[in-house]
């Protein structure tokens, strides 16, 4: 297991738990299935946010956290987790920003929710341009001093935003960002993609990552099945020659070591530099236990160079 130097806080979970849809989406009993699996199997890194998942009938924001807060209190083990959730995002009743105000409102709200007196990681779930990167900044730092965060990391940020806010952090005695967590996976959308908020982990972000020591997250690292689909066309902005070359190499990979394609995904970003967290979203027990396994794999220096140099070209 890497332990990654965060400064104040450790992540030291190569693999993290992303609860967006559960307890809602996912089924009340076969989410606690999963996080009990999560947990038993070593797992403590669990992410979430305020918004999670207005978007899904029945839901108004805050049922993960809330669902999340209903299972600690279950399983009284708040003292083996690690904590993360978002703010910065709009859902119903709240806009989206990062003004002191909304961010140390939201926080109160999903402290409540989850039923901790202190969340491990808060992040920005996404730049606010609107706000000086100094308002939102200062707000997180007082909200360490005040005991209920205990680090704070970033979220679609561009890379000259988030370098920004390093350089603003130390200037001012702030808390830095730990961490940024992007959309980041094997295969590469074209540069015209809009997935409306999320950012995109480019070479760059890789780089300013592995030179300031700072962990690097991978939301969608599975693309939502892609990688097992049996559809031959991939989607928009997926779909291009350089993918299907890369999704020919995993599949030769996953025929070379028994490992699935899925596995192989996960244990390149394990296993490259920088390291990245993948957060895994799954539904089942069979995708946990198949995800999990990653952890396990290391890839021969062969295989890293073949799929660093696919991965890397354009």
């Amino acid at each position: 297991m890497k332990n990654i130097n965060t400064g104040n806080i450790s992540l030291t979970n190569n693999i993290c738990l992303g609860a967006m849809y559960l307890g809602s989406k996912t089924d009340k009993l076969t989410s606690e299935k999963i996080l009990d699996t999560f947990t038993e199997n070593g797992g403590s890194f669990i992410d979430s946010a305020n918004i999670y998942a207005h978007w899904i009938t029945g839901c108004k924001g805050g049922d993960s956290e809330a669902f999340l807060g209903e299972w600690i209190r279950k399983r009284k083990n708040r003292d083996k987790l690690f904590i993360a959730t978002k703010v910065g995002i709009a859902y119903p009743g709240v806009e989206r920003g990062l003004k002191a105000n909304q961010v140390k409102t939201e926080c109160e709200k999903s402290l409540k929710r989850l039923g901790v007196e202190t969340i491990d990681l808060y992040y920005s779930h996404a730049d606010d341009p609107a706000t000086p990167l100094e308002e939102t900044l200062k707000a997180f730092d007082e909200l360490i001093k005040e005991g209920k965060i205990r680090g704070i990391g970033a979220s679609n940020y561009n890379t000259e935003r988030f370098k920004k806010s390093l350089m603003i952090s130390r200037q001012n005695s702030f808390a830095e960002f730990c961490c940024i967590q992007q959309r980041h996976s094997y295969l590469r959308p074209t540069k015209d993609f809009k997935f409306e908020t999320q950012v995109l982990a480019d070479e760059f972000l890789m780089e300013l990552c592995k030179y300031e020591n700072i962990a690097l997250l991978a939301y969608s690292p599975l693309l939502s099945g892609i990688f097992t689909s049996d559809n031959k066309t991939l989607p928009q902005f997926y779909n291009t020659e350089q993918n299907r070359g890369r999704l020919k190499i995993l599949k030769n990979i996953s025929g070379e070591t028994n490992f699935t394609v899925n596995q192989i995904v996960l244990a390149w970003m394990l296993n490259s530099e920088p390291p990245v967290i993948p957060v895994i979203g799954v539904s089942s027990l069979e995708q946990l236990e198949e995800n999990l396994k990653a952890v396990e794999i290391k890839l021969d220096e062969n295989h890293k160079k073949i799929l660093d140099q696919y991965f890397y070209q354009k």
